[in-house]
C-alpha cells in the first residue's frame, strides 16, 4: 500500500492531515446525482481510504443530494478520531439534477443540519462556504452575509471550524474579518493556475489549498509533455498530475475522487512519486500546459 506519509502533512482545522486526502463526489450516481452504481464498491473505497491512513475526505451533502455522506455514515461511523470530514454549503439540487444556489442565512442553516444529520454527528469538523459564482470560476461579490450566518452556527458549536470555496482573494480577505478561515477549495490544475498568487499568500498565512478537479474534473487533462513526463517516471500521466499539485506548495491539500478501488490505489501512489528537477521545468514551461481531452468535452 502507498505511504502517505511521503507526502507530508498540513495542518486542516486544527489538525494535521495527510496531504493526500479523498473527495467523495463521485460515489454519487451519474451527474453527482442519485444512488451509486454499485453501493458495495462505493462503501469498499471509503473503507479502504480510511485503512489507507486517508485522514481528510471532502463531502457535500448536495451530492446526491444526500448520497454521499449517507455512504460515508455506512462505511465509517463511528468515525475514526484522527478523520476530518470537510463538507460544504450554499447550493441544493433541482429534481432535474440542476446545482441551484441556495445561500441565504436560513438555506445555510438548514444545509448545516442536513449534513449533520446525514453524517451522524454533533459537529461537523469543518464547513466550506460555497460560492455558486460562474459555475466554477469566482465571482466578486460580498460574501458577508453568507459567511457571518455560518460564523454564528460555528458560535454555536455545530461547526468547528470554517472555509471557503470557489472565491477570489478579496473573498478570503472579507470573511477573514469575520471569522477563521482553514481552508480554501478552488478549481486549480496543471492546465487552470489562475490562483497561484492565493496560493502561495494562503500558504504564508498557514491556510490550506485544496485544488477542486485536481485531474480536470469532468474533462480529464492532457499533453504531450505530460504524458512524456510519465512515460519517462514509470507513472500515469494523472499520478504525476497529482505529484505536480503536491510539489507545487506545502499547504496544498489533495482531494482526488473516484468510485474505482483501482483509480483509488493509482491515485493513492501518486504521493510517492518523486517529481526531478527536469519534470517540474517542463512541467512549469506556459507551452506545456495540459489541455482537456476532445473526448471528453
Amino acid at each position: 500500500m502507498s505511504n502517505l506519509t511521503n507526502a507530508g502533512t498540513f495542518a486542516l482545522g486544527g489538525r494535521a492531515v495527510n496531504r493526500m486526502g479523498y473527495g467523495a463526489m463521485q460515489l454519487a450516481g451519474p451527474g453527482v446525482f442519485g444512488p451509486p452504481r454499485d453501493r458495495d464498491a462505493a462503501l469498499a473505497v471509503l473503507r479502504e481510504a480510511v485503512a489507507s491512513g486517508v485522514n481528510h475526505i471532502d463531502t457535500s451533502d448536495f451530492y446526491g443530494p444526500h448520497v454521499t455522506n449517507q455512504l460515508i455514515r455506512e462505511a465509517l461511523h463511528p468515525y475514526p478520531d484522527h478523520l476530518v470530514i470537510v463538507t460544504k454549503v450554499g447550493a441544493v439540487r433541482g429534481a432535474d439534477a440542476s446545482w441551484n444556489p441556495a445561500q441565504s442565512p436560513a438555506e445555510l442553516t438548514s444545509a448545516v443540519h442536513d449534513n449533520l444529520r446525514h453524517l451522524g454527528v454533533d459537529a461537523l469538523d469543518v464547513v466550506n462556504l460555497r460560492i455558486m459564482g460562474s459555475v466554477h470560476a469566482p465571482r466578486e461579490a460580498s460574501i458577508e452575509a453568507q459567511f457571518t450566518a455560518l460564523a454564528e452556527l460555528q458560535q454555536r458549536g455545530l461547526i468547528r471550524h470554517l472555509g471557503l470555496s470557489n472565491v477570489t482573494a478579496t473573498q478570503v480577505a472579507e470573511a477573514r474579518c469575520i471569522a477563521d478561515v482553514v481552508c480554501v477549495q478552488n478549481h486549480y490544475n496543471l492546465a487552470h493556475r489562475a490562483d497561484d498568487a492565493l496560493i502561495d499568500e494562503l500558504g504564508r498565512q498557514g491556510i490550506a489549498y485544496v485544488p477542486f478537479f485536481p485531474l480536470g474534473g469532468f474533462t480529464p487533462l492532457q499533453s504531450d509533455v505530460l504524458s512524456s513526463v510519465a512515460r519517462r517516471l514509470g507513472a500515469t500521466p494523472m499520478q504525476v498530475a497529482l505529484a505536480w499539485l503536491l510539489a507545487r506548495a506545502p499547504n496544498i491539500l489533495l482531494i482526488p475522487g473516484t468510485s474505482s478501488l483501482a483509480h483509488f490505489r493509482e491515485n493513492l501512489a501518486a504521493a510517492t512519486i518523486p517529481l526531478d528537477k527536469r519534470a517540474l521545468a517542463e512541467l512549469a514551461a506556459p507551452s506545456s500546459e495540459p489541455v482537456v481531452s476532445p473526448r471528453s468535452r
